[in-house]
Protein backbone atom coordinates (compact mmCIF):
# COMPACT_ATOMS: atom_id res chain seq x y z
CA UNK A 1 0.00 0.00 0.00
CA UNK A 2 2.78 2.40 0.96
CA UNK A 3 4.75 1.58 -2.19
CA UNK A 4 1.65 2.14 -4.34
CA UNK A 5 1.12 5.52 -2.73
CA UNK A 6 4.77 6.44 -3.36
CA UNK A 7 4.50 5.41 -7.02
CA UNK A 8 1.30 7.43 -7.50
CA UNK A 9 2.88 10.44 -5.78
CA UNK A 10 6.00 10.17 -7.97
CA UNK A 11 3.82 9.95 -11.07
CA UNK A 12 1.71 12.94 -10.00
CA UNK A 13 4.83 14.94 -9.11
CA UNK A 14 6.32 14.22 -12.53
CA UNK A 15 3.04 15.10 -14.21
CA UNK A 16 2.81 18.44 -12.37
CA UNK A 17 6.45 19.21 -13.25
CA UNK A 18 5.71 18.43 -16.90
CA UNK A 19 2.72 20.77 -16.81
CA UNK A 20 4.95 23.49 -15.31
CA UNK A 21 7.47 23.07 -18.13
CA UNK A 22 4.71 23.22 -20.73
CA UNK A 23 3.28 26.39 -19.17
CA UNK A 24 6.66 28.14 -19.14
CA UNK A 25 7.46 26.93 -22.67
CA UNK A 26 4.11 28.20 -23.93
CA UNK A 27 4.64 31.59 -22.29
CA UNK A 28 8.14 31.85 -23.77
CA UNK A 29 6.94 30.87 -27.23
CA UNK A 30 4.12 33.40 -27.05
CA UNK A 31 6.51 36.15 -25.93
CA UNK A 32 8.98 35.20 -28.67
CA UNK A 33 6.29 35.43 -31.36
CA UNK A 34 5.17 38.80 -30.01
CA UNK A 35 8.77 40.02 -30.00
CA UNK A 36 9.17 38.95 -33.62
CA UNK A 37 6.16 41.13 -34.44
CA UNK A 38 7.82 44.02 -32.59
CA UNK A 39 11.01 43.56 -34.62
CA UNK A 40 9.08 43.44 -37.90
CA UNK A 41 6.78 46.40 -37.16
CA UNK A 42 9.46 48.66 -35.66
CA UNK A 43 6.76 51.15 -34.68
CA UNK A 44 5.88 49.67 -31.32
CA UNK A 45 5.73 51.68 -28.15
CA UNK A 46 7.41 51.06 -24.83
CA UNK A 47 4.01 50.11 -23.37
CA UNK A 48 3.58 47.38 -25.98
CA UNK A 49 6.98 45.92 -25.09
CA UNK A 50 6.12 46.15 -21.38
CA UNK A 51 2.87 44.29 -22.07
CA UNK A 52 4.88 41.44 -23.58
CA UNK A 53 7.13 41.42 -20.49
CA UNK A 54 4.14 41.40 -18.11
CA UNK A 55 2.48 38.59 -20.05
CA UNK A 56 5.63 36.47 -19.92
CA UNK A 57 5.97 37.23 -16.22
CA UNK A 58 2.43 36.01 -15.61
CA UNK A 59 3.21 32.71 -17.37
CA UNK A 60 6.40 32.36 -15.31
CA UNK A 61 4.48 32.92 -12.08
CA UNK A 62 1.99 30.21 -13.01
CA UNK A 63 4.84 27.86 -13.93
CA UNK A 64 6.59 28.55 -10.61
CA UNK A 65 3.39 27.76 -8.74
CA UNK A 66 3.15 24.40 -10.50
CA UNK A 67 6.82 23.69 -9.73
CA UNK A 68 6.19 24.49 -6.09
CA UNK A 69 3.24 22.09 -6.12
CA UNK A 70 5.48 19.39 -7.59
CA UNK A 71 8.01 20.05 -4.81
CA UNK A 72 5.30 19.67 -2.19
CA UNK A 73 4.20 16.37 -3.72
CA UNK A 74 7.85 15.26 -3.79
CA UNK A 75 8.30 16.10 -0.12
CA UNK A 76 5.51 13.71 0.80
CA UNK A 77 7.50 10.75 -0.50
CA UNK A 78 11.05 11.91 0.30
CA UNK A 79 12.63 9.23 2.46
CA UNK A 80 15.42 11.22 4.15
CA UNK A 81 15.79 14.52 5.97
CA UNK A 82 18.42 15.54 3.42
CA UNK A 83 15.91 15.10 0.58
CA UNK A 84 13.29 17.05 2.50
CA UNK A 85 15.84 19.80 3.24
CA UNK A 86 16.81 20.07 -0.42
CA UNK A 87 13.16 20.23 -1.48
CA UNK A 88 12.52 22.85 1.20
CA UNK A 89 15.43 24.98 -0.02
CA UNK A 90 14.19 24.73 -3.61
CA UNK A 91 10.67 25.63 -2.48
CA UNK A 92 11.97 28.69 -0.61
CA UNK A 93 13.93 29.90 -3.65
CA UNK A 94 10.94 29.39 -5.94
CA UNK A 95 8.65 31.15 -3.49
CA UNK A 96 10.98 34.17 -3.33
CA UNK A 97 11.26 34.25 -7.13
CA UNK A 98 7.50 34.09 -7.39
CA UNK A 99 7.00 36.81 -4.78
CA UNK A 100 9.40 39.29 -6.37
CA UNK A 101 8.18 38.60 -9.89
CA UNK A 102 4.60 39.13 -8.74
CA UNK A 103 5.64 42.36 -6.99
CA UNK A 104 7.37 43.63 -10.16
CA UNK A 105 4.29 42.86 -12.24
CA UNK A 106 2.00 44.62 -9.76
CA UNK A 107 4.24 47.71 -9.80
CA UNK A 108 4.28 47.69 -13.60
CA UNK A 109 0.49 47.45 -13.68
CA UNK A 110 0.13 50.24 -11.11
CA UNK A 111 2.50 52.46 -13.08
CA UNK A 112 0.51 51.97 -16.26
CA UNK A 113 -2.78 52.75 -14.53
CA UNK A 114 -1.83 56.44 -14.15
CA UNK A 115 -3.15 58.50 -17.08
CA UNK A 116 -0.50 60.35 -19.09
CA UNK A 117 -1.99 63.78 -18.33
CA UNK A 118 -1.99 63.21 -14.53
CA UNK A 119 1.19 62.91 -12.43
CA UNK A 120 1.97 59.74 -10.55
CA UNK A 121 1.71 59.81 -6.74
CA UNK A 122 5.48 60.11 -6.34
CA UNK A 123 5.45 63.14 -8.69
CA UNK A 124 2.72 64.75 -6.58
CA UNK A 125 4.65 64.14 -3.36
CA UNK A 126 7.77 65.70 -4.82
CA UNK A 127 5.94 68.81 -6.04
CA UNK A 128 4.35 69.51 -2.61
Amino acid sequence: MEETFAQVARFLGSLVEMVAVLIVAYGCAEAFIQLLRVIVQRSTTHNERKAIWRNLGAWLIIGLEFELAADIIGSVISPTWQDIGQLGAIAVVRTFLNYFLEKDLEQADAGEAVPADKPARSDVAESV
